[in-house]
């Protein structure tokens, strides 16, 4: 259930569904998601669905993976990503494999140290981690060239938009009981907003633990 075959299976579906960037299905019949989910799900693993990763998370399914990445890559793939929720790290392996430089914040720290190993094991090595709140991003890096987060915020943190590089991207679900993908370009002259598919992820929460 791990194979080369059933990861053509995914891609497929995802042709089917209109994921048409080539770049995003590349990658993302290289990876080997299997390895992201517990052993006891790996069957499950190119389903195009969302799994438990534990502490109340989930890596996300396929399909929404694939549609955030597209977006966030429209412009050109971005030198440098601000990723807010590790996760399980799948999401950051996608974008280290398109060649970016990931700038990857966590607040559950037994979910990062166990995608640190997983990406280290599989040698993406274009990561940089911090353990922190996300919502307040990482100022002594910015600005990004783009951001993504993989945590619903009601609305979008001000430090987020304030760290987007001019030209810059960001992909963010937004909403509480319905959410929706926002796609977020800052200009000289301010940010445009745009929304798109109704979407289903955990709310973005502060602090650490």
């Amino acid at each position: 259930m791990t194979s080369l075959r059933t990861r053509h299976r995914l891609i497929r579906r995802l042709r089917e569904q209109g994921i048409s960037d080539p770049q995003v299905l590349s990658v993302m019949e290289q990876i080997p998601r299997h390895i992201f989910v517990e052993e006891a799900l790996a069957h499950r693993s190119y389903e195009d669905i969302a799994l438990p990763i534990g502490h109340g998370q989930t890596i996300s399914q396929p399909y929404i993976v694939a549609r955030m990445t597209e977006l966030l890559i429209a412009d050109g793939v971005p030198h440098t990503v601000l990723e807010i929720g590790t996760g399980c790290g799948y999401q950051t392996a996608v974008l280290v494999a398109l060649g970016c430089q990931v700038y990857s914040i966590e607040r559950i720290r037994p979910l990062q140290l166990e995608a640190i190993e997983r990406l280290n094991t599989l040698h993406f090595d274009r990561v940089n981690f911090r353990y922190a709140d996300g919502a307040v991003g990482w100022p002594e890096r910015a600005p990004f060239d783009a951001i993504i987060t993989t945590a619903a915020p009601s609305q979008v943190p001000q430090a987020l938009v304030n760290e987007l590089a001019v030209g810059g991207r960001m992909v963010i679900p937004l909403g509480l009981d319905e959410q929706q993908l926002c796609l977020i370009r800052r200009t000289t002259t301010g940010i445009e907003q745009q929304m798109f598919d109704a979407v289903i992820f955990v709310p973005m929460l502060s602090g650490i633990r």
